[in-house]
């Protein structure tokens, strides 16, 4: 089980090197639980919450919130989320573009077109759980106020 002051630590992990660009790019990492309760009507509702403890096998969205805080665009804008040890990653978030994966933190791409060296020499597909790092490039410039997010789901180890 992992309790919120673990959570905090593998989301200050994550986050800091989303923060890691100064200027006027503001990015904030958050991590996030599915919470379902049934409304009136019968159906399901479905809210992202933090969570107060996540224990292995649990899914967990970590959402990419950012924004030009500055008064001109930003161009080349990349937001890469690092994941670790603990987190396998399974899949864009609904709603989200893809990201581009990485299993190195080198080279990145869609995840069928990744490889993975075994040590006996050879090569694999690369799967979710070798994933060790997310990465989105803005196509456009980011205009000055603008913002957005992305996510990605994730499960704990």
């Amino acid at each position: 089980m992992i309790t919120r002051p673990m959570i905090a630590a593998v989301l200050a992990a994550t986050a800091a090197v989303a923060s890691a660009a100064a200027g006027p790019l503001q990015v904030t990492s958050s991590i996030l639980i599915e919470s379902r309760a049934a409304a009136a009507d019968g159906t399901t509702r479905i809210a992202l919450v933090k969570p107060s403890k996540v224990t292995p096998g649990d899914k967990v969205i970590f959402v990419l919130s950012y924004r030009n805080i500055g008064a001109q665009p930003l161009a080349n804008v990349v937001l890469d989320n690092p994941l670790p040890r603990q987190i396998a990653y399974r899949s864009a978030n609904p709603g989200s573009p893809a990201p581009d994966v990485s299993v190195d933190g080198k080279t990145f791409g869609s995840l069928d077109s990744l490889r993975v060296r075994s040590l006996d020499g050879s090569t694999r597909a690369a799967g979710p759980n070798d994933v060790t790092s997310v990465r989105w490039r803005l196509a456009s410039p980011l205009a000055a106020g603008s913002q957005g997010q992305f996510a990605f789901q994730a499960v704990l180890k």
